[in-house]
């Protein structure tokens, strides 16, 4: 996606594919939404660059800063909030999200996983696991399909490559 006058109606983020030694991804469940697996994502702060902003998610998100950005996608991907969600999400402002998606190799072990934001707030998932690259798509909400299918081609390789590369201990 190039830039346009229609960036505006779009909410800056980025998209978050973490995956372990074995080249599963983790997903989250949304907090209240039974439903409602994705992958972290999360709002640029003004000041802030994407590559930034990806490390501060995954830590308020899940919990954790034991991966290392081993890719990203060039391009802002971005993807329409249904009208129901776009009137109620952001007071209105936006239309839905574009979004600079990175790939994370994730350094850590299950345990070092925290849902619970460190400042005492509202967690974002109440559930997480890892899954097999090309199920993806199935777990993730309609609207956002497309955009994970574009981010499961740019990132299948990377991730099959991890998952073929002999273990490290730790």
């Amino acid at each position: 996606m190039s830039d346009s006058r229609e960036d505006g109606l779009y909410r800056p983020n980025v998209g978050i594919l973490l995956f372990d030694p074995r080249g599963r991804v983790w997903v989250g469940r949304r907090a209240g939404v039974p439903h409602g697996w994705q992958m972290p994502q999360g709002g640029i702060d003004e000041g802030e660059t994407p590559r930034q902003a990806c490390l501060r998610e995954l830590a308020e998100e899940v919990g954790t800063d034991r991966a290392t950005i081993v890719a990203e996608i060039g391009e802002w991907l971005r993807y329409d909030l249904p009208p129901e969600l776009a009137r109620s999400n952001w007071r209105g402002r936006y239309r839905g999200q574009r979004q600079k998606w990175f790939a994370l190799r994730f350094e850590g072990r299950d345990e070092d996983f925290d849902l619970q934001p460190p400042d005492g707030g509202e967690a974002e998932f109440d559930a997480w696991r890892w899954v097999e690259l090309e199920r993806l798509t199935e777990l993730i909400v309609a609207f956002k399909r497309p955009v994970y299918e574009r981010v499961v081609e740019e990132f299948r390789t990377l991730v099959a490559d991890s998952a073929s590369a002999p273990l490290k201990p730790r």
